[in-house]
């Protein structure tokens, strides 16, 4: 039997409310205001920013610091906020604090967009949400307040803005600065880099892998669960990959590492390594990477981070998933086991669907922009993938796109940030149950 899905649906009711925040920060951004000129930035100028600050992506058609005021850049650093974590959360906050109470329709929603298990804990789980994000963001600002004030001779003032600014930026895995260059002028300070790394990495694991964490440091809790266990170890493994890859790629680059002295060059590395974790602040020009390099950072970037985090990408679980189907596979076994325990069949469908509907968007996207355009693969290639991946990272090519094509970023973003299939279900005009299996035949695979 069919029926219709309305616009309570939680996927539509995600899909809508990052929607509505995009279109609410455009708004806000087209007026004078919000620029040092005076004069309104231009629906697509806005539009642009706004998607990017509410998908947490980091792209940008104009730079942050000159072009938008003081309104402006508040306005950006608020959609970065809402965008992290997650509109229907905030929505579930403000229900708490208003009514004391959530609804069951507001729970479910909640529910879809946290990943939530059981409805029971969305209550518990959007009150941990905003715990985490306020202590990791206060702690980060706290340090960069004090290295910019003291290490840069940066007026306090100034030097709060700027603090809390990157915190947020970086615990969001947002990448935008408030320099034109990004991160550039400390790439080689640790005193901004290591916190920076730090904060990215804990909001790109994802809440519910930092739930666990703390449980386990509270003694709550001895054995991780497997989503933990993936997430972590992929996590990790890829986090190597990328360090090492992009300093040894880069060692003799006279553009990048090569001028720097040794402990520079590893800290440059390593936090070139850590970034396409969706972060999207970079310590050196993305434009002089090797092609190797951007290769390896478009392989990291697609991927991301943890799920029902900050991060975006097809998610560390999604890819290790495909890794033990491909494995298993081979081996010729009937079912994939991982860590003692067996995968679904609709789990392992749902990471298929995501990363091929990932790889088809990036494919179009990518293809477009090239008959856009008179830029190289490599670039065009490494915009895409940024921009579905909300990562940020740009080789410099973003405000030279035409508007057309800036206009297909803006839809890469938002479909990176809301995800294929929750976009997909959204879209869908109904939900069908099947009541019964048609006879099996077997295509000939490979």
């Amino acid at each position: 039997m069919n029926r219709r899905a309305g616009i309570g649906h939680p996927a539509r009711l995600v899909v809508v409310g990052f929607g509505v925040a995009v279109v609410v920060g455009t708004a806000l951004l087209a007026l004078p205001v919000a620029t040092e000129s005076g004069e309104s930035a231009g629906l697509v100028t806005a539009l642009f920013t706004a998607t990017s600050a509410v998908c947490v992506t980091g792209l940008v058609v104009v730079d942050t610091e000159s072009h938008w005021s003081t309104f402006g850049e508040v306005v950006v650093l608020g959609l970065i906020q809402a965008g992290g974590l997650g509109i229907m959360t905030l929505a579930s906050l403000l229900g708490l604090l208003v009514a004391r109470r959530m609804g069951l329709r507001l729970q479910l929603t909640a529910q879809a967009e946290t990943k939530t298990i059981g409805l029971g804990e969305v209550r518990a789980v959007v009150r941990r949400v905003l715990a985490i994000s306020a202590v990791v963001e206060l702690l980060t600002a706290v340090v960069l307040t004090t290295r910019f004030a003291t290490g840069y001779d940066m007026p306090w003032g100034r030097a709060v803005y700027e603090g809390v600014f990157h915190a947020i930026s970086a615990f969001n895995n947002a990448g935008f600065a408030l320099y034109a260059t990004s991160l550039t002028p400390f790439a080689t300070d640790p005193w901004v880099n290591v916190p920076v790394m730090l904060a990215l990495i804990t909001g790109g694991l994802g809440f519910p892998v930092l739930f666990e964490i703390g449980r386990r440091l509270r003694g709550r809790t001895r054995r991780w669960s497997l989503h933990a266990r993936i997430t972590l170890t992929t996590y990790a493994a890829l986090v190597v990959v990328g360090v090492v890859g992009i300093t040894v790629i880069e060692w003799s680059n006279p553009d990048t590492l090569g001028p720097l002295g040794v402990g520079g060059k590893l800290l440059v590395g390593a936090f070139q390594g850590v970034t396409p974790r969706t972060a999207g602040f970079n310590t050196v020009d993305i434009g002089q990477l090797n092609s190797g390099s951007l290769l390896l950072t478009d392989f990291l970037m697609f991927i991301g981070g943890g799920s029902a985090g900050t991060a975006g990408g097809i998610k560390v679980t999604t890819f290790a998933l495909l890794a033990f189907v491909i494995y298993t596979e081979v081996r010729g076994e009937p079912s994939v086991h991982v860590a003692g325990r067996r995968i679904a069949a609709d789990v392992q469908r749902q990471a298929v669907t995501i990363a091929l509907l990932a790889v088809g968007a990036v494919a179009a996207a990518t293809l477009t922009l090239l008959l856009m355009t008179d830029f190289t693969l490599d670039a065009v290639l490494f915009e895409a993938v940024s921009a579905f991946a909300t990562v940020g990272l740009s080789t410099g090519i973003t405000a030279s796109i035409p508007p057309a094509g800036q206009l297909l970023l803006v839809g890469l973003m938002f479909l990176g940030r809301v995800g294929p299939i929750t976009l997909a279900a959204a879209l869908a005009l109904r939900e069908r149950a099947r009541r019964y299996e048609l006879p099996e035949e077997r295509p000939i695979v490979g």
